[in-house]
């Protein structure tokens, strides 16, 4: 290889290692698209308020703070505190639950997790996934169950929303070797759940849609929570291109002002 083509193969592979992006943890088959937008601020924002108003009563937030999350989602610190902030703390705190964890572990068997980083750990299409896989199991303690996360301790605070959905079943198959193959979504009283449906009269304030397009934004935010470096990371990306095309040219420029006394 000639120092011209190191030299382009070098350029090349900088800003194919800023371009290519990352397989995030809990992508895997059977789930859905969540099919989040970062850039969408006002995405970000109504899924703040969902959060906020759902979810932030048990579930910590603890890496952010209400002031930086009013700065990256356009929002003003009077906004934050009358719509988003249910704890009394200050414009500068973390994001934390007013609820003792001895009373949560209580309720729930165990306090339930920070969200900080699930996102980021599970995948924003295991989190969306999950917010639409609840329905109604009256032989867990909370009455709800996932098919997603079989036995969780969590019930479905969305339910409102979404309606009540209730498990639609059938017989498990056997393979060649005459055990069960198993369930791909779980089981409800010894049967695979073949899908899910709101019962007729237990429907939520939302349509299908919405209620589709309030898990993506629950989805986006709790993804812009984890990371919230990556707002001004994909802004900047364009430029770190951008940079790294002018000076593989100014490079080349330059080795050829070098070299061309020696050829």
């Amino acid at each position: 290889m000639t120092k011209r083509q190191s030299l382009f193969a070098l350029a090349f592979a900088a800003i194919a290692a800023v371009a290519s992006p990352v397989v995030l943890a809990g992508e895997g088959e059977g789930l859905l698209e969540a099919g989040t937008h970062m850039t969408d601020q006002a995405s970000l924002q109504h899924g703040a308020k969902l959060f906020m108003n759902y979810c932030s009563g048990c579930h910590s937030i603890k890496y952010m703070r209400y002031g930086r999350m009013a700065d990256d989602l356009g929002l003003t610190e009077k906004e934050v505190t009358e719509n988003l902030n249910f704890t009394g703390g200050k414009h500068l705190d973390h994001i934390n639950v007013a609820m003792n964890p001895v009373d949560a572990a209580n309720w729930f068997g165990k306090t339930p997790p920070d969200l900080s980083l699930t996102a980021r750990s599970r995948g924003p299409d295991w989190v969306y996934t999950y917010l639409k896989s609840f329905y109604m199991d009256e032989s867990r303690p909370v009455g709800w169950n996932n098919t997603v996360l079989p036995g969780a301790s969590m019930p479905n605070v969305l339910w409102q929303l979404q309606g009540v959905q209730h498990p639609v079943t059938e017989p498990k198959q056997k393979g060649a070797n005459g055990k069960d193959n198993g369930c791909a979504h779980g089981e409800y009283n010894g049967q695979c759940i073949k899908e899910l449906v709101v019962a007729d009269g237990q429907k939520g304030q939302m349509s299908a849609d919405e209620y589709d397009q309030a898990a993506r934004d629950i989805t986006a935010f709790l993804q812009y929570v984890a990371e919230p470096a990556a707002l001004q990371r994909e802004s900047y990306g364009v430029w770190v291109l951008l940079f790294l095309v002018v000076f593989s040219l100014l490079a080349y420029m330059l080795k050829h002002e070098y070299w061309r006394d020696v050829h």
